[in-house]
């Protein structure tokens, strides 16, 4: 048992040694192979066996199978005796390599149909013994194709318009490429040809559409167009056009035209006039009738044209009149005179446009006038207030005459009260002895106050009613200047005097005075009394005070106490506006 395992080692292992050094097939690597060929081009059919270590290719041999399952040999290659063509093939066919034995694909310059078939190439190895590789071969051929298109005429039944026709293998498929309403039929025959019909009913609209034919097979990448213009043959129409319409005695080179349609084109054109022959003087050039003279009044009458092609007849007439005068020159002179209106009218809306862009500019520059006058009248308005508001302030406010004499009424009743209260803040003795009199009291002597009551004075309390005065004389002094202060900003402001206040004018002594407190002529000057009086004593200092700043800021005019002008002084109406 032992021994017998050993062999079959020994034996494992030479095969495999054999199969190391034994070669291979490089192409086609599948013992089994399919190719697609077409006819009238050239097939390679590859076999190419790559030797081992220690091998060498002695004969290759190309053989066909046959229909009955027998062999025909093809070509043969011996590595010492070259190659050799056999039978039908001899001229055919060929090694596509100078050495066979190493490149043994054999070539088929020109494919034929009966070259389809199944293909064995078999190489003979020293000392490995043969080997084989089998290739089927499948030959296309591309279609051919043709179109045979069909004349129609108008007016025929239902039929066939084109036939499509193709040959290849496989059998190819055809189609129809066309918006012609009509019906396709498709045929195979035998031999791999194909036909296709495409049926309709002809008319005259249909002459020249598409009609084509679209070949479909898988050895082309897109399919085969074979186009066709349908063909629709149908009688002439004959129309006669004239280049005017007046027709008159004297009327040069008149011409009539004939036009005709049809499929074919009509080239057989004839002339003639009905009642005899064509006046004498016309020649017909083409489709034209050409009068080579002057018109006539005998070349009236009635003409007609005649066209004919390979389908049918087609005419038509024209009734020509010749008249003595031309019809133009009525309407002529209708055209001139609708010229003139229409040039009229057009002059007569410039006319009314021009008319009213002046009036329009006209108006504006009114407005603009008037406009202008406005404001310069504003401005004159305004700096003749700014002159006045000037004038006031240098002006006084009593000189103004449009301050309403009210005003100043309460002003000198509030100048008599303040003359009022200075006298009366005056001593008038200064013994110890109690006396009456004043200079408002009454012819005795006697002292009287504001009220007219008699002032009693007592010796005994002298020198205590004395600092009492001193002391109300201050009091009063201080008051005094503080409301003259007042009454000075009051007139520097140019308020009138009915809007000072009430209190304030009385304390500053303007307005009218009562009869028994006095009255100031024209004239008289309020310092010269309190001068006279002021300046007995120290103590009446301050009374003269007062009165030198009511002579300063006021004087007298017809009885009334008038503020003096003033730089800075501004007027006010007593409604409050300025003046």
């Amino acid at each position: 048992m032992e021994l017998t395992g050993q062999r079959a080692k020994c034996a494992a292992l030479l095969l495999l040694a054999a199969v190391c050094v034994q070669g291979d097939f490089v192409e086609p690597p599948q013992p089994h192979t399919s190719l697609r060929s077409f006819a009238e081009s050239q097939t390679r059919l590859p076999c190419h066996y790559q030797v081992g270590e220690g091998q060498k290719v002695v004969q290759v041999t190309w053989h066909k199978e046959l229909p009955d399952g027998s062999k025909d040999q093809i070509i043969t290659a011996h590595f010492m005796d070259g190659h050799t063509e056999f039978g039908r093939y001899s001229g055919r066919v060929r090694f596509e390599s100078g050495s066979p034995t190493v490149n043994s694909a054999l070539l088929i310059p020109s494919t034929e149909e009966s070259d389809e078939g199944s293909y064995t190439c078999h190489i003979s190895t020293f000392p490995n013994g043969n080997f084989e590789r089998r290739i089927t071969l499948t030959v296309w051929i591309l279609p051919i194709s043709s179109l045979e298109p069909v004349i129609l005429v108008e007016g025929q039944s239902f039929g066939v318009a084109a036939s499509c026709r193709a040959v290849g293998r496989p059998p190819p498929h055809l189609s129809w490429d066309t918006d012609l309403p009509g019906q396709s039929q498709n045929r195979t025959n035998e031999g791999g040809s194909v036909s296709s019909y495409y049926s309709l009913h002809p008319l005259r609209s249909m002459n020249g559409k598409k009609l084509d034919c679209l070949v479909w097979h898988p050895g082309l990448q897109q399919p085969r167009r074979l186009s066709n213009p349908l063909v629709v043959q149908y009688p002439p129409d004959a129309t006669i056009s004239a280049g005017t319409g007046d027709w008159f005695v004297g009327l040069e080179k008149a011409e009539l035209v004939c036009n005709s349609g049809g499929h074919p084109k009509p080239r057989n054109v004839t002339w003639t006039r009905k009642g005899g022959a064509l006046p004498d003087g016309t020649s017909v050039v083409g489709g034209k009738l050409i009068f080579g003279r002057a018109l006539r009044l005998n070349d009236s009458g009635v003409y007609e044209c005649v066209v004919k092609n390979n389908v049918g007849v087609g005419k038509t007439d024209y009734m020509l009149t010749v008249t003595e005068t031309s019809q133009r020159k009525g309407e002529s002179n209708m055209d001139n005179l609708m010229l003139i209106i229409i040039g009229a009218a057009a002059g007569t809306l410039v006319l009314i446009l021009i008319m009213v862009v002046l009036l329009v500019n006209r108006h504006h520059r009114r407005k603009n006038k008037k406009l202008e006058m406005e404001l310069s009248e504003k401005t004159e308005e305004i700096q003749s207030f700014s002159r006045q508001a000037s004038f006031r302030r240098l002006n006084s406010v009593s000189t103004d005459p449009r301050v309403q004499p009210d005003d100043y009424a309460l002003l000198r009743v509030d100048s008599r009260m303040k003359n009022s209260e200075i006298s009366l803040e005056r001593p008038s003795y200064k013994g110890s002895q109690s006396t009456l009199g004043g200079k408002w009291g009454p012819p005795g002597g006697v002292e009287v106050d504001e009220l007219g009551r008699p002032v009693v004075w007592h010796d005994s309390r002298e020198s205590r009613r004395g600092v009492e005065m001193d002391g109300e004389k201050e009091e009063r002094r201080r008051r005094v200047e503080s409301y003259l202060k007042s009454s000075n900003m009051s007139l520097d402001s140019g308020l009138p005097s009915s809007l000072v206040p009430l209190k304030a004018q009385q304390d500053e002594g303007v307005g009218p005075r009562d009869p028994e407190l006095g009255h100031l002529r024209e004239g008289d000057s309020p310092r010269g009394e309190l001068v006279a009086e002021g300046h007995e004593d120290d103590e009446d200092s301050s009374s003269y005070q007062i009165s030198e700043a009511l002579t300063n800021h006021f004087y007298y005019s017809n009885g009334i106490l008038r503020p003096r002008p003033h730089s800075n002084a501004i007027l006010l109406h007593p409604r409050g506006q300025v003046l």
